[in-house]
């Protein structure tokens, strides 16, 4: 990160993503689901309570990436900002993942009811997720 008029800036874009894994400190281990990655960083949404510190060292462990290592950069509501150690290993994990594994996030924007006539002519209320395009 570059700090220009004292504002913080990423020097590589993140693409939304949904990977899972876990994240171990000292002697602890938390599930999370990572929503952003980039070949410096992540961002990550944890489970269940995590008891780190800004400046903490970390490690990633998910299936399509494999073992990752960084810096917790901040801490919010559930969320934690990762930059990843300086290293061809990350930097070749992540663009290895791009690669071969991701596919485009595209969120559900609104569920509607559908309706369904059965055999008998009564009808049958389901809920299905459609995706709004605008």
């Amino acid at each position: 990160m570059t700090r220009n008029l004292k504002i913080t800036a990423r020097k590589a874009d993140r693409k939304s993503c949904r990977v899972f894994g876990n994240v171990k400190y000292l002697n602890s281990q938390v599930d999370a689901r990572i929503l952003n990655l980039s070949v410096t960083g992540a961002a990550l949404e944890m489970k269940g309570p995590f008891h780190a510190a800004s400046g903490s060292k970390v490690r990633i462990e998910a299936e399509n990436l494999g073992l990752l290592e960084g810096v917790i950069r901040w801490k919010h509501n559930g969320r934690v900002g990762i930059q990843f150690d300086v290293n061809s290993n990350a930097r070749a994990q992540v663009s290895s993942y791009f690669r071969f594994f991701h596919k485009e996030v595209r969120p559900v924007l609104a569920t509607r009811p559908l309706t369904i006539s059965g055999a008998n002519g009564d009808r049958t209320s389901h809920l299905a997720a459609s995706t709004l395009k605008s």
